[in-house]
């Protein structure tokens, strides 16, 4: 079983650096690349892990909220979609009273003209002359 711990811990450490290094955004990787740092991880499966905790990727809160913590995720400082805004939401809903008021002046107008139209074909059989 021993036997077993001395190769499966190695292997578990260099995975873990493995999926922490793919998961580091490029601006966090200290000192080197990231693709640099992940073929340091790889080639040098004891070594390179170590060194990847030790030095590969600084060591603070990221800002933005790319940590995947849930009190990062509820205390984002910027937004990250649209629709989490609501000053952009408020943009959308005025917008869109905007287009509802320029779309009933235009069914207004049609129907003026459908009823202008209609008046004429009833009260005047005759087509107006170009002038």
């Amino acid at each position: 079983m021993l036997r077993a711990l001395i190769y499966l811990l190695p292997l578990a450490l260099t995975i873990y650096a493995f999926i922490d290094c793919l998961n580091t955004p490029e601006d966090e990787a200290k000192h080197l690349p990231k693709l640099a740092w992940v073929f340091i991880i790889l080639l040098f499966w004891i070594v390179g892990p170590i060194v990847w905790f030790a030095a590969g990727k600084t060591r603070h809160v990221p800002a933005g909220g790319r940590t995947p913590s849930e009190w990062h995720r509820n205390h984002r400082t910027r937004w990250v979609a649209p629709d989490d805004n609501p000053e952009f939401l408020k943009t959308l809903r005025d917008d869109n009273k905007k287009d509802e008021s320029v779309l009933k002046d235009w069914e207004a107008d049609l129907r003026h003209r459908e009823e202008e139209l209609k008046r004429r074909e009833d009260g005047d059989a005759t087509p107006p002359t170009a002038s």
